[in-house]
């Protein structure tokens, strides 16, 4: 049965994941700008390799942040209807 308590687990966690992919389309901002300017300032190549890996893994953050944000999303509608199907039945449930 849905329960408050799992209502507002689900609910949190989408919560976070929204943050969370805000926070990496910012850091892919961020780190995107810092590499252009690193190309445009002639840096080290070395460095600007290193520049490259930082934005390479902050890219491949943003799709898996997206999956598990749909994943939750699915949970939480999913939790939804069960909590709307067992109140047409039976009535309000939640504790």
């Amino acid at each position: 049965m849905a329960t408050l308590r799992n209502l507002k687990i689900k609910t949190s966690t989408c919560r976070r994941l929204i943050k969370e992919l805000h926070s990496y389309e910012k850091e892919v901002e961020r780190e995107a700008a810092k590499t252009a300017d690193m190309k445009e300032k002639g840096a080290d190549p070395y460095d600007l390799k290193q520049q490259e890996s930082v934005l390479a893994e902050s890219r491949m953050m943003v799709p898996d942040c997206r999956k598990r944000l749909e994943s939750s999303l699915a949970d939480l509608k999913a939790l939804l209807a069960e909590l709307e199907e067992s109140n047409e039945k039976e009535g309000p449930e939640i504790d």
